[in-house]
């Protein structure tokens, strides 16, 4: 029996992935979690550790590419699918750098993941083909930090906040901005995050 935690923040989204596993007789949804702190959460104190992590991106507290980065950071740990609404290719980029060995559109049939979670507990790799050949083909240039910066602004935060924040001084916070600004080839930070969040950078 294959053993999946299911990582989304969407209760009814959430609730029709299990349903959908569970109908496989070989898969098991053995934790359910909100967001990707919870998931973390459970995975520490679970006994027996499941074999799969299935989350999505977009989620309170630490998103699926952080809960990804996180369990890569840990070693010996569940393999991770990210299901999404996002067929952005720099998000598929950022998720394989992270360690995930899967990347799904929510769109996708429902028997799908049940053959993503089979081969990728086999030691697979499932990947959206048509935005693999679009990952590849646009390189993201922000650096870890000016993403960072970048994305605090972008949702609002003044250069004070995100100096505060990020234990950084304002001067440096305007050079991370200015640097995201430029490669972007935007008119300003605002215009910055919004190309960045469709690129799948943010």
């Amino acid at each position: 029996m294959i053993r999946v935690l299911l990582a989304e923040d969407q209760g009814m989204v959430r609730g029709a992935l299990a349903a959908l596993l569970n109908l496989e007789p070989d898969i098991e949804v053995s934790a359910q979690a909100a967001d990707g702190r919870e998931a973390l959460e459970l995975l520490e104190r679970a006994e027996t550790q499941p074999d799969i992590v299935i989350t999505d991106i977009e989620m309170p507290r630490l998103t699926g590419l952080e809960l990804a980065q996180a369990l890569k950071e840990g070693g010996d740990r569940p393999r991770v699918i990210i299901v999404t609404t996002f067929a952005r290719a720099g998000y598929l980029r950022r998720a394989l750098d992270a360690g995930a060995a899967g990347y799904l559109m929510k769109d996708a049939p429902a028997d799908q993941l049940a053959d993503a979670v089979r081969r990728v507990h086999a030691g697979l790799r499932v990947i959206d083909p048509e935005l693999a050949v679009a990952a590849w083909d646009e390189a993201d240039p922000l650096t870890d930090r000016e993403r960072q910066v970048l994305r605090r602004a972008g949702e609002g935060a003044t250069t004070a906040s995100i100096a505060e924040e990020l234990h950084l001084s304002q001067g440096t916070v305007r050079n991370y901005l200015s640097e995201a600004i430029g490669k972007l080839d935007a008119q300003n930070r605002v215009e910055a995050a919004r190309i960045a969040r469709t690129k799948g950078w943010l």
